[in-house]
């Protein structure tokens, strides 16, 4: 269950940040959003809002025209992605991102490629996602094309989870799949924060996202509209109807 927003340090914040498309189409502008060890901090708005480019700048992807990326109190504003997976921040994105014709092991060892030459400590992570997601053990040889949208995203998880991360970024991670899927994936996220984890998501489904979230930020044309923590989002009618005017559709 979510837990009340402590007063504690940010594990991973963007400081007023400002990134740019092509030079000069601004997409997100002074932008600020903290996240804390232990919480799922969620962020939601409508298309275009520019949600996905925090979790894509936060990973290094964009570079800043402005403000600063900090991470357990270091600015790393201008490190490489790689680095920032080296210092335990992975990243799951919308899209598939697997190889098809490789089989879930295989996509699974690409993902050990860091510590390729450690084989015992390649086969204990591995494991380690064998324990967590049983289907995959059973479906190690297939190769990713033939399984479902679920199991391909678990393979996606399991592999993020293979830097043994502190941090992990989510966008969509529900996207396309049936309820009872969605289901299982945000009690996942949810289990990562109760980890101790740093949990970012990105998300459309705004109630299940307020039901997981200990805070989150409302995004609109690029700029912070809105913050809480999860109790607020469960009781203010002002947030509510905000929501429901991009949604279309009345929040409960």
């Amino acid at each position: 269950m979510p837990t009340s927003a402590a007063a504690t340090e940010p594990v991973f914040a963007l400081d007023n940040v400002t990134v740019a498309y092509h030079g000069d189409i601004t997409i997100l502008n002074g932008v600020s959003v903290q996240a804390r060890a232990g919480q799922v901090t969620g962020i939601i708005g409508p298309n275009g809002a520019g949600k996905s480019t925090v979790l894509k700048t936060l990973f290094g992807f964009l570079p800043l025209r402005g403000g600063r990326i900090m991470l357990r109190g270091q600015d790393i504003s201008r490190q490489p992605s790689h680095e920032r997976a080296a210092s335990g921040v992975a990243f799951v994105p919308q899209h598939r991102s697997l190889f098809g014709e490789l089989s879930v092991e295989d996509n699974l060892v690409l993902g050990c490629w860091p510590f390729r030459r450690d084989k015992d400590k390649v086969r204990r992570r591995i494991d380690s996602v064998y324990q967590r997601f049983p289907i995959l053990a059973q479906k190690r040889h297939d190769p990713v094309s033939s399984m479902s949208g679920g199991q391909q995203r678990f393979v996606e998880f399991g592999r993020a989870l293979l830097i043994e991360p502190s941090v992990i970024l989510l966008d969509e991670p529900t996207a396309m799949l049936a309820p009872k899927i969605s289901k299982e994936i945000y009690a996942l996220v949810r289990g990562f924060a109760d980890e101790g984890m740093t949990v970012i998501l990105v998300d459309q489904n705004v109630r299940r996202c307020a039901e997981i979230s200990d805070y989150m930020y409302i995004l609109e044309l690029g700029r912070n509209k809105a913050e809480g923590a999860h109790e607020q989002f469960g009781h203010d009618g002002g947030l509510r109807d905000m929501v429901a005017s991009w949604m279309d559709y009345k929040i409960d």
